[in-house]
């Protein structure tokens, strides 16, 4: 047994507009808080959500944190000066890229690539596809080139050289040489980091990681210092993009495998509170105050892709959550644009001065603002001095000037304009998740979180004709309890490119043992306590001649030609309902992932059981009138934390609890059950 079996649990997830937190005591005692986001240092926000929570940190064993550190960095482009030592003749690759343009149509675009050129020099050396050496790497060469880029400035250096995932041993000198002299430990080798082939995208993915490097390091860093000055003992755990968890004090080692930290915590949760309500098929939709984030979990299991792209020519080759985010929040801003089109997003209010009806002074009609016209938000009993009457007429006021009278509309119409749109955005975005990969929406349960998610749901669900919605106790903080629910876990990739006709078996098989024995080692050393281990076996393959790689699951590490053979045909037949029997069949990568099991929790404490109501009658506030398809509803308001645990309600209903609203539809029913999550069945879908 561990420290993590004797104190409190805490996860915590930085967002875009708000801090979340969650506290899980050893006695079954659940603590939240959400607060705003500190951008400019995440670490302060931190620090006023464990305030807020009124964590005894000198009695909390693990401190699991999501951290939007390294994706901000890359999106805004603050960081760290970086250089590259390539092979010669291939300084440009990073700028070369796919032959691909920011915009499909048109004659301009823009594009800046990680490192300039001034900061990318070439070294002599040469390796082949098949590992042999075709030139001997030039040492001195490599001794210069890193005095060069110290000298300009660079705080770190990428080693990248050509087919160094088929032999790494130049990158491995090279950077041996580089630290003689480094002022730091931040060196990066390529091939170290994503050992495959195409040499533009383990480029780009090396730079990335190089570049917010330093950054994350200092973040965590200060992080402990303060957390060890308020008494916390013990080491903190990052969320990685792929969904498992690592030390800071080695997370910056593989930076780049943080992006995508926040979104993947909140799809971890959902995979565990959809299997233990018995629904392992979700589309999840994480709606906040700046984005929605939408991904698909089929068997419990979220999809994982190597092959995320950031943002254009940003491709980040090391295994993540498949999530797709589209500019779309509650406070996303609404605006007419010059052709007299209303748009919605991607541009948001944030947290300060954030939506109209925040109070702290935004005056930009959002989407929060939206639902707030349409009575599906109940406006704050005083804020900045405002009444809930004056603060709903303030905003009719700014609706009606910046886009009713442009649109011809009055605010309410404005406002149900406004809802249409943000919904076909976030229902374009689960469709690119679902029916463009092949899945049929009707198959899934809708699961629906964030701080905003909930009052959305049952319209995304109706257009994409998901029957059920799934709403977990808290989701406005599902993204830090993803924290403390996510299991440990490492991912591993290693190219073989080559037919598979001419593979020898054994090497699979080897190759397989080989990232089984990594990925254990790694995860021995973590201080938290598991119930088990286990693997995900998989390949990536091609028919010879294409670009595209597809996934093929294994259940032994240990698989013949035959059955990899047979299982591809089926995969690409499953996928694009074609057999190409004359074709022969390239084996691209091979993936290990290795999982740490964490032991379970009782999701149901998320809301005080000493709170329920025993009917739910007794759990209704308030009724409001609230706007649907034009009409006025009466609608009741319940308090969800007085709701007995089996309720059954019909629509229309708004349900408010302290991090979210959920809006029950007419014709729509909802029960709860016994995890505390409530369950809606759309009536009509068409």
């Amino acid at each position: 047994m561990t420290a993590t079996d004797t104190g409190s649990i805490i996860g915590v997830d930085v967002g875009g507009t708000f801090t979340d937190l969650v506290l899980l005591s050893p006695d079954g005692q659940v603590r939240l808080a959400k607060t705003p986001s500190t951008l400019d240092n995440q670490a302060f926000g931190v620090l006023n959500a464990l305030a807020d929570a009124k964590a005894d940190l000198p009695n909390v064993s693990l401190i699991v944190h999501g951290t939007t550190t390294t994706t901000n960095a890359v999106l805004e482009r603050k960081l760290c000066k970086t250089g590259l030592i390539t092979t010669q003749g291939f300084r440009d690759v990073l700028e070369l890229g796919r032959r691909t343009r920011p915009q499909a149509y048109g004659m301009f675009g823009e594009f800046q690539p990680i490192i300039p050129r001034d900061l990318r020099l070439e070294v002599g050396e040469r390796m082949l596809a098949n590992g042999t050496v075709h030139s001997k790497l030039d040492e001195q060469a490599v001794r210069d080139a890193a005095r060069t880029l110290r000298d300009m400035g660079c705080e770190s250096v990428v080693i990248h050289f050509l087919h160094a995932y088929a032999n790494p041993d130049h990158e491995i000198r090279a950077a041996e040489i580089i630290a003689e002299n480094w002022p730091n430990e931040y060196i990066t080798m390529g091939h170290a980091l994503l050992s495959e082939s195409r040499e533009f995208e383990r480029g780009v993915t090396a730079a990335v990681n190089a570049s917010v490097q330093p950054l994350l390091q200092r973040y965590v860093d200060k992080l402990a210092v303060e957390l060890a000055a308020k008494g916390y003992k013990h080491d903190v755990l990052v969320m990685n993009g792929n969904g498992g968890m690592v030390s800071a004090q080695s997370v910056a080692r593989e930076a780049a495998k943080t992006v995508m930290s926040g979104p993947a915590s909140g799809v971890m949760a959902a995979a565990y509170t959809g299997q233990r309500a018995g629904y392992p098929n979700l589309l999840t939709y994480d709606m906040g105050g700046t984005s929605t984030d939408v991904a698909l979990i089929r068997d419990a299991q979220p999809a994982v892709s190597h092959e995320i792209e950031l943002e254009y020519a940003m491709p980040i080759h090391v295994p993540m959550v498949d999530v797709r985010t589209v500019g779309a929040g509650g406070g996303s801003i609404a605006h007419v644009n010059a052709a007299g089109l209303l748009e919605v997003g991607p541009q948001s209010a944030g947290a300060d001065p954030g939506p109209i009806c925040y109070g702290k002074g935004g005056t930009t009609p959002t989407i929060s603002d939206a639902n707030l016209l349409l009575g599906r938000l109940n406006p704050p009993v005083k804020s900045g001095g405002e009444s809930p009457d004056q603060m709903k007429a303030r905003v009719s006021a700014i609706f009606t000037e910046k886009l009713g009278q442009p649109l011809g509309l009055d605010a309410t119409a404005a406002a149900e304009a406004v809802l249409r749109i943000a919904n076909a955005k976030m229902a374009g975005a689960i469709r690119m998740v679902s029916i463009s990969l092949g899945a049929d929406p009707r198959d899934f349960a809708l699961f629906a979180f964030g701080g905003a998610g909930p009052l959305h749901a049952s319209a995304l669900a109706r257009e994409l004709g998901v029957p059920k919605v799934l709403v977990p106790c808290r989701p406005g903080i599902t993204n830090a309890l993803g924290c403390v629910v996510a299991d440990l876990r490492h991912d591993f990739v290693r190219t073989v490119n080559r037919p598979l006709d001419t593979l020898i078996e054994g090497e699979i098989h080897a190759a397989f043992a080989e990232q089984i024995a990594t990925g254990s080692a790694l995860i021995d050393k973590e201080p938290i306590t598991l119930t088990g281990i286990r693997h995900l076996f998989s390949v990536d393959m091609q028919f010879i001649g294409q670009t595209h790689l597809l996934r093929v699951a294994l259940d032994s590490p240990t698989p013949d030609r035959a059955t990899l053979q047979r299982l591809f045909e089926a995969a690409y037949f499953d996928r694009f309902q074609v057999e190409l029997d004359d074709i022969r069949v390239n084996l691209v990568n091979v993936n290990t992932s290795v999982i740490g099991a964490r032991p379970p929790l009782d999701l149901s404490k998320l809301i005080d059981p000493t709170g329920r109501k025993n009917t739910v009658t007794d759990a209704q506030t308030d009724t409001r009138r609230v706007l649907f398809d034009g009409q006025w509803h009466d609608t009741p308001i319940y308090w969800r934390d007085h709701l007995p645990l089996d309720a059954e309600i019909q629509g229309p209903a708004n349900i408010e609890q302290m991090d979210t609203t959920t809006l029950i539809e007419p014709g729509d029913t909802a029960h709860g059950d016994g995890e505390g999550n409530i369950l809606i069945s759309l009536g009509a879908i068409q």
